[in-house]
């Protein structure tokens, strides 16, 4: 593992977990790479771009936008709307001196709410003021297109183009009819890249696969809010997040020695998130894979390659695997670094071994996948499939200690034995809960100490 760093910029490290023996012949090789950023978001780290003599209030270097659905279900119950106001008006609070921000009434159409003219304002004390006074004029009636409300997101992003770090918050509480699917992939298609955005379903009218699809796009979150009431407290939460971005549009580079392939690249920890169909060629045998925005945290990716067979003595590398910077110049910064490697063999002991890592977020991704079938086939009305996935998704949860997943199972099955997974289909389990935990199903936890 290795780590280069400038003044400016979080330090980043990269770890690599894996069994690197394969036995004679095999060919699939398997690596968790834990990325860590450390020394920017509240540690005191300066966004990329921002001169190191310059004072706390200036430029920001961070723009954000924040979508509040005005759609006429946002009336039903009044409360809602009322919620959401007071929700935006606690994000606002939240933007720190210097930053660019604006806010955007969605409809069938998109409209400027503050600061209008078709620009950014800049976050102080008098425009943050300002800011929530103008918050009255998000009012609920008309229809639902979420594309125009990403386009004028955009439009006004665009006029800030020196800003690097562009966060969108998006909050909608139903359907998106007032548009087609494919003209919403398509407005997709063409901001994605250019901002990032977190996503929130209030109630349980709207349509998670939607809202996933423009998170994933957009490399965000996305999530439910089943009581309005809890509005302030999420919205809270994403901004002072968004504030603590340091680092925006870093790629997760894999470099593969010839007649080796990269098989799949997926986000494991905290959320799971398929990047493999996102590569971006990179030069020869190497692909970028988009991971958005950084500030001090840190992520777990799985990475697995193909390799070409060899006998018991053989070793060679991998993969290489890099966290690299885009630069001005077209040139990239390189982040962080680390090595996956292959050796064959005969020991039957080490070959099949499998790291527990891998063995981890292997689970972790089972257990979603059960989660979401079981609830599809409940749905459905086939309740034998979902007391047997369901069933299995309550060990699964119980074996990885994914304590937050397993509560939100015991709102929808009684438990009668955990090791086992066997499982009772509650009656009247209620629309919240269920949506909850379909949403959540993608929220990982990290390997426990003990393994």
């Amino acid at each position: 593992m290795a780590s280069l760093t400038k003044s400016n910029l979080p330090r980043f490290t990269a770890d690599i977990f894996q069994n690197e023996y394969l036995a004679e012949g095999a060919r699939e090789v398997n690596a968790i790479v834990t990325v860590t950023a450390t020394g920017g978001g509240t540690t005191g780290g300066r966004p990329v771009g921002l001169a190191a003599d310059a004072g706390p209030d200036a430029g920001g270097q961070a723009a954000v936008v924040i979508m509040v659905d005005c759609s006429g279900s946002m009336d039903y119950p009044p409360t809602k709307m009322r919620n959401a106001r007071d929700a935006t008006a606690v994000a606002i609070d939240t933007i720190r001196d210097g930053v660019a921000f604006a806010v955007v009434a969605g409809t069938h159409e998109a409209r400027e709410v503050y600061p209008g003219g078709g620009e950014l304002a800049i976050a102080s004390s008098a425009s943050r003021e300002a800011a929530k006074q103008s918050l009255r004029k998000l009012t609920a009636g008309g229809g639902t297109a979420i594309g125009t409300w990403l386009t004028l997101a955009d439009k006004l992003f665009l006029t800030r183009r020196e800003i690097a770090i562009r966060h969108g918050i998006l909050l909608t509480d139903g359907r998106n009819e007032h548009e087609k699917p494919e003209d919403l992939q398509r407005t997709l298609e063409r901001v994605g890249g250019h901002f990032t955005a977190d996503c929130r379903g209030v109630g349980t009218d709207w349509e998670l696969p939607e809202l996933r699809r423009i998170s994933s796009a957009l490399l965000g979150t996305a999530d439910i809010v089943a009581e309005p009431s809890g509005l302030a407290d999420d919205f809270r939460s994403m901004m002072t997040a968004a504030m603590g971005k340091q680092v925006a549009d870093v790629a997760l580079r894999v470099w593969t020695p010839a007649n080796a392939a990269v098989k799949f690249v997926k986000q494991v920890a905290p959320d799971l998130e398929d990047l493999t169909e996102r590569r971006a060629e990179a030069g020869p045998r190497a692909g970028d894979y988009p991971t958005g925005s950084w500030g001090d945290e840190s992520r777990d990716y799985h990475v697995c390659v193909e390799v070409p067979a060899a006998g018991v003595g053989n070793e060679m590398l991998a993969a290489r695997i890099s966290l690299v910077l885009p630069q001005p110049d077209g040139t990239t910064e390189v982040l962080a670094q680390g090595l996956v490697k292959a050796v064959w063999t005969d020991d039957l002991a080490s070959s099949t071994r499998i790291s527990p890592q891998v063995a981890h977020y292997t689970g972790q991704a089972e257990l979603a996948s059960a989660i979401q079938e079981g609830l599809e086939a409940r749905r459905a009305g086939d309740l034998d499939t979902a007391t047997a996935k369901l069933g299995a998704a309550v060990r699964l949860a119980h074996e990885s200690g994914n304590e937050g997943t397993f509560k939100l199972l015991q709102g929808v099955v009684e438990v009668q034995d955990v090791k086992q997974g066997t499982v009772r289909i509650r009656q009247n389990v209620s629309e919240a809960d269920s949506m909850t935990l379909e949403t959540r199903s993608t929220k990982t936890v990290r390997v426990s100490p003990k393994k």
